[in-house]
């Protein structure tokens, strides 16, 4: 146990189901117990949560991941807000490592949802004072919550990864699409300067999870490209986006993303697909039959834990960001 709260009695940490390895890696991170719980499913399908001890007054973090089967997780983080603010918690804290439904941020055609704000607006509703999450899809997502929401960047962390293994020496930054251009570009300012260079890509809006990857804009011969993103979820975008590096003389590719999503046939095309690796974080849990050698999963916990630390303390959590946000 460390010491760096003179006074633990108001911390709590709560954790769902979700990704239990998480919970307890950022657990370590501070150095406190994840407080006791009961929960269970009922036979068609609610979720009972209860606490063991009370939270009478407490600043209470409620860390959940959320990967398949989204929803159930999504229910079971909102019945534990619940609970906390009907035990009478001082400030209900919600951490979505990864947050769900980011994609449907907008309308792009009519009679569509808009279901990140929806996601926020249950979050309120349940009692939520606070989110805490990483690498949101699209940064407008920050405005849906009517309250403090604190967007922490895996980047540091994987461009750390990337310069220690690959160095900085003949690389080029690539976006999977013109949209993440910015992103890159503050890939390229951490890793030296390096050149920049996009995929041209084209995307029905009809069909989901189809995109057709058409060519490179940049100079990427014979360099190790960098080619990021923020999740892979089927892996089709990121593997064509490969296909088609390679195609235009590139040397090794490294993918770097923060959210494995990891939806069949994901870990099929990534191994696949040509990549010398492919590095994410574990803000979501990969079962082992989603590893496949290339891949490597980064801990995302110190990052967590330093951003509980920072908020509990009334410290400043744009100081993490160690200048990239």
């Amino acid at each position: 146990m460390t010491n760096w709260i003179d006074n633990q009695k108001n911390l709590m940490l709560f954790a769902g189901r979700a990704h239990p390895e998480l919970a307890e890696q950022v657990s370590k991170e501070l150095g406190i117990q994840i407080t006791p719980q009961t929960a269970r499913d009922f036979a068609n399908g609610e979720t009972f949560v209860r606490f063991e001890e009370s939270v009478r007054g407490s600043d209470a973090f409620v860390l959940q991941s959320h990967p398949f089967p989204l929803n159930q997780w999504v229910m079971e983080q909102l019945i534990m807000i619940d609970a906390l603010k009907r035990g009478s918690a001082k400030r209900i804290t919600a951490i979505l490592p990864f947050y769900p439904y980011a994609r449907q941020d907008k309308k792009h055609r009519g009679r569509e949802p808009i279901s990140a704000r929806l996601i926020a607006d249950l979050l309120k509703t349940a009692g939520a004072d606070r989110i805490i999450t990483v690498d949101l899809h699209t940064d407008q997502i920050q405005g849906f919550f009517d309250g403090p929401v604190d967007h922490m960047h895996a980047q540091g962390q994987l461009a750390e990864y990337i310069r220690g293994r690959y160095g900085v020496e003949n690389i080029a930054v690539v976006s999977p699409d013109s949209g993440r251009v910015r992103v890159a570009e503050k890939w390229a300012d951490t890793l030296g300067g390096a050149p920049l260079a996009f995929i041209h890509k084209t995307r029905d809006p009809l069909v989901p999870n189809q995109v057709k990857s058409n060519r490179v804009v940049g100079e990427v011969d014979g360099r190790t490209c960098i080619l990021i993103d923020d999740m892979i979820d089927t892996g089709g975008t990121i593997a064509g986006a490969v296909k088609i590096l390679k195609e235009a003389g590139a040397g090794d590719v490294i993918i770097a993303a923060t959210h494995g999503v990891l939806s069949d046939p994901a870990a099929e095309r990534l191994a696949a697909c040509g990549a010398k690796e492919v590095i994410v974080t574990n803000t979501l849990p990969i079962p082992p039959e989603k590893q496949f050698d290339s891949l490597t999963v980064l801990s995302i916990a110190p990052l967590l834990a330093q951003t509980i630390r920072e908020v509990f303390e009334n410290g400043s959590v744009t100081s993490l960001f160690n200048g990239v946000a």
